[in-house]
């Protein structure tokens, strides 16, 4: 029966399952872990119903999450373990929120209800005494079971960075978005330390009413993620890795250029998901509605994996394709004609290590299911990793930068997708300096942005765009774009511009580029957003 559905939990390896949801209730709660828990198990039990999902947020004392997890009739079971997430602090408060239309009425309308763990503990159970003892017990066992540990972190895909080390030059010298340790200090505007996301703010792409500032709602700070425009007003945000080389734990958002705020994006799948990575590609079909996710890494895992996500359903698919193609990050995809091109890449040799750049273009073709490789003419590009691909006018496909061991590129390649033939650019004006994990975007049909990326030194600020046409740079300088990042993402979309003039619409839709998330090598992980009018970028040049 409905009535029987309920959400528990159980703190530490002692502890009785609890009940913190039940159906008639609160469908916002949250409850302080005990300090002796490292511990935390969360399962339903019950009809689900007409619920869509419960999320969970468990965040430390500074309200800032440390990891995010959702139940769904799918996935009836989390788990948390302290020496898997090195910001579990003594404390932590772990929130849930239920989705759906079961409960008649927004979660964010409702006041959260605030528990406690004694309160929850099952009566037909003999309370454990409330004493010193039973916390040393809980610890004990736990100690006895395995000290913390934390897991390997990952290393980049350019772990071999284009600088080499010099014999008896210390390894630090050689980071490339290592952790460095904090001082203390306030953290850089829109660094890592945001307010904390918050899963019941789902929106989907129909529903664009903002029910709080977009400044409380945000993801986390990251790089090497994707961010996908599906429709005129919503992108997708995939993946990254972020504070302390973690992989983020709040991997799928939705934003909304309307208003310019986010919203944890909901999805089902009947079969695998993709695991959270960094450097992969994620392309969006409008044709069929739906993105395509292919490669990247994790740790010591990469993948040659496909998924797609249908954005009519929201559910995952993964594809069982043919034909053969290696294990890519920091690789270029594009869509032409239905069919996805990736271009270069990492890959691990000797596996696991990243050691190898590929110059190779295979083609997926998603009504056959199949890996293909074209015949390709002409000057080919040197093989290469964290390059940027524009296509224009939808016959030319511009490839610029990436690096390869121990070189970084400023070169320009254009391919002729009607002729399959590459050959070199001869540029005019100042070109960018070599770079890779730059960002890139189409700004008209014969303009294209080159902004920041990194080096092999450090992150770099500037902007530049190029003009097929004529084959000449031009830098260009706006304030909204010094920041030094790499790894970030940037995307034109339609947003709300506000203006003061009385004879115009006070919000019109205007055209705009926005930049989101990266990272400084300093340690620094970005989750602001930041947004360049387009008419404005072009009167800069």
């Amino acid at each position: 029966m409905e009535e029987d559905f309920g959400v528990y939990a159980v703190f530490g390896v002692s502890g009785p399952p609890q009940r913190l949801i039940c159906a008639g209730g609160s469908s916002r709660v949250s409850v302080a872990v005990p300090a002796c828990v490292q511990q935390v198990v969360l399962f339903s039990s019950g009809p689900w119903g007409e619920r869509l999902c419960v999320n969970a947020v468990l965040e430390d004392a500074a309200l800032v999450p440390i990891t995010i997890g959702k139940l769904t009739p799918y996935n009836k079971c989390l788990s948390w373990e302290q020496w898997e997430e090195d910001s579990w602090t003594d404390s932590v408060t772990l929130r849930l929120s239920v989705d759906g239309a079961a409960l008649g009425k927004p979660h964010w309308s409702e006041p959260e209800q605030v528990l406690t763990v004694k309160e929850y503990t099952p009566k037909v159970t003999e309370a454990p005494p409330a004493s010193q003892n039973m916390s040393t017990k809980r610890k004990r066992d736990l100690d006895q079971e395995g000290g913390s540990g934390a897991g390997d972190e990952n290393i980049c895909p350019n772990t071999v960075t284009p600088v080499r080390r010099a014999r008896g030059q210390p390894k630090e010298a050689l980071k490339l978005f290592t952790n460095t340790p904090h001082d203390g200090s306030e953290a850089q505007q829109g660094a890592v330390k945001t307010p904390p996301p918050n899963p019941s703010r789902t929106k989907s792409h129909q529903t664009r009413t903002p029910t709080q500032p977009a400044s409380l709602v945000r993801p986390s700070g990251r790089w090497g993620h994707t961010l996908s425009p599906i429709d005129p007003h919503t992108a997708i945000l995939i993946g990254g890795q972020g504070t302390r080389m973690h992989f983020c734990k709040d991997p799928m958002w939705k934003l909304c250029t309307e208003d310019r705020s986010w919203g944890p994006a909901e999805t089902l799948a009947a079969g695998p998901t993709p695991e959270t990575r960094m450097g992969h590609t994620a392309v969006y079909d409008p044709d069929s509605s739906r993105i395509f996710v292919f490669g990247g890494s994790k740790n010591k895992t990469w993948f040659n994996d496909m998924h797609i996500l249908d954005t009519r359903s929201w559910r995952w698919t993964m594809v069982e394709a043919q034909g053969k193609v290696p294990p890519l990050a920091y690789h270029s995809c594009t869509l032409f004609r239905g069919e996805l091109w990736v271009l270069g890449g990492v890959f691990p040799r000797p596996h696991p290590q990243p050691d190898g750049c590929s110059d190779a273009l295979y083609i997926f073709d998603p009504q056959l299911s199949i890996w293909y490789q074209p015949i390709v003419t002409g000057d080919k590009p040197a093989p290469r990793s964290g390059h940027s691909a524009c296509l224009m006018q939808q016959r030319s496909l511009f490839v610029f930068g990436g690096w390869d061991t121990p070189l970084c590129f400023n070169d320009m390649y254009m391919l002729d997708l009607g002729l399959m033939e590459f050959s070199v650019v001869s540029t005019r004006g100042t070109a960018p300096s070599p770079r890779s994990w730059h960002g890139s975007a189409m700004l008209s049909n014969s303009k294209f942005l080159i902004h920041g990326g990194y080096n092999g030194n450090h992150a770099l600020s500037d902007a530049f765009i190029f003009d097929t046409d004529t084959n000449t740079w031009t830098e260009v300088a706006l304030p909204e774009l010094r920041l030094p990042r790499a790894g970030h993402s940037i995307i034109t979309m339609e947003t709300t511009r506000c203006t003061q003039d009385q004879d115009q619409d006070p919000s019109q839709e205007a055209k705009a580029l926005l930049v989101f998330g990266g990272g400084d090598n300093e340690g620094t992980f970005y989750s602001d957003l930041t947004t360049v009018g387009l008419d404005r970028l072009l009167a800069a040049l």
